[in-house]
C-alpha cells in the first residue's frame, strides 16, 4: 500500500510509521479501577510485543438505541479517569466526543479525539475538534462508501488541521448485519492518512436486540488479522475484564484474558505484511 502522513501522537510516538498501533480499552469508562486493570495489562502486552499503544474509554455513549441502556460516568469523571490512567502508565489516551463545545475541554485531557462513525459528517463537530490541533480519528459511517471519505479528509484540511486518523467500523449490510470491505480500506489510505481498522465495532449486529447491541466477539480477530494483511496501520479493538457484564457492547468486546494471544497473532501478521510491502 502507499505510503502515508506519519500523524505525531503528542511526543509518544507517530501511527503511520513502520509500526503497528492498538486503540483499545472498555466500551464505557465504568470505573477507575477497571480502567486501570485494562490499561495495565494491554499496555504490558503491548510493549512486550512492540506495538503502539493508546488507551480508549468513552465518558459518554450518547447513541445508545434504548433509553435505559448505562452510557457511562459523564464527561467530568471520564476525563478525570483518562488523565489518571495517562499519568499512571504513561500511555496517551483517548475518547469520543458528540457535540462541539466538548471538544476544547476533552483536548485538555486526550491525546487523540475520536469522532463517532454517525457523525462523521457532522461539520460544527469536525470543525472543533480540527481547532484542537490534536489528532482526530474519525470513523466513517456505516452509511458511507470508503471513498466518499475524502470529503471528511478536505473538511479537516480547511480547518486547517492534517492529523488525521480514517477508521473503518463496518458498513451496513440489509438489516442488523455489518460487513468490512477490505478494498475499502486500500481505498481510504490512498488519500495519504493512516487507517484504523475497527475490528470490534465491525462484528456488532445493530438493532437486532431490544435492549442492546448485539455482536459476536469471536469473529474480531478474524478481521483484525485480514486488515493487518491488507496493511493498515493500526486496530481499534474494545476491551473488557467481564464483556459480558458490561454496561455498553458487551457481546463485541474482546475478553481482557483473551487479548494477549490474539495480539501475539496480530504482530506477526503485520510484521509480515511490512516486510513483504518494502
Amino acid at each position: 500500500m502507499n505510503d502515508v502522513k506519519a500523524v505525531p501522537v503528542n511526543g509518544f510516538f507517530s501511527i503511520g510509521n513502520d509500526q503497528m498501533t492498538l486503540i483499545g480499552g472498555p466500551c464505557a469508562i465504568e470505573s477507575e479501577a477497571m480502567c486501570f486493570e485494562v490499561a495495565e495489562t494491554v499496555a504490558g502486552i503491548c510493549r512486550r510485543l512492540g506495538i503502539q499503544y493508546v488507551f480508549k474509554g468513552s465518558f459518554d455513549k450518547a447513541n445508545r438505541s434504548y433509553v435505559h441502556a448505562g452510557r457511562g460516568v459523564g464527561m467530568e469523571k471520564g476525563l478525570r479517569i483518562l488523565s489518571d490512567v495517562k499519568s499512571k502508565f504513561h500511555i496517551p489516551v483517548t475518547t469520543d466526543v458528540h457535540e462541539s463545545w466538548q471538544c476544547k475541554s476533552v483536548a485538555e485531557v486526550v491525546d487523540i479525539l475520536q469522532i463517532p462513525a454517525y457523525l462523521c459528517r457532522q461539520t460544527d463537530l469536525i470543525c472543533a475538534s480540527a481547532a484542537t490541533g490534536k489528532p482526530v480519528n474519525i470513523k466513517k459511517g456505516q452509511f458511507m462508501a470508503p471513498w466518499n471519505m475524502d470529503n471528511v479528509v478536505e473538511k479537516m484540511k480547511a480547518f486547517g488541521n492534517e492529523n488525521i486518523l480514517l477508521c473503518e467500523r463496518g458498513t451496513t449490510f440489509g438489516y442488523n448485519r455489518l460487513v468490512v470491505d477490505m478494498l475499502g480500506l486500500v481505498e481510504m489510505r490512498r488519500f495519504g492518512y493512516p487507517v484504523i481498522l475497527d475490528a470490534t465495532h465491525s462484528v456488532q449486529q445493530p438493532g437486532s436486540n431490544t435492549e442492546f447491541t448485539a455482536g459476536n466477539r469471536e469473529y474480531a480477530p478474524y478481521l483484525m488479522y485480514a486488515g493487518l494483511s491488507i496493511g493498515v496501520d493500526g486496530i481499534f479493538a474494545e476491551i473488557h475484564p467481564d464483556p459480558d457484564h458490561a454496561v455498553s457492547d458487551g457481546p463485541s468486546q474482546i475478553k481482557l484474558d483473551n487479548i494477549g494471544d490474539i495480539l501475539t497473532k496480530a504482530v506477526e501478521y503485520d510484521r509480515l505484511t511490512r516486510r513483504m510491502s518494502k
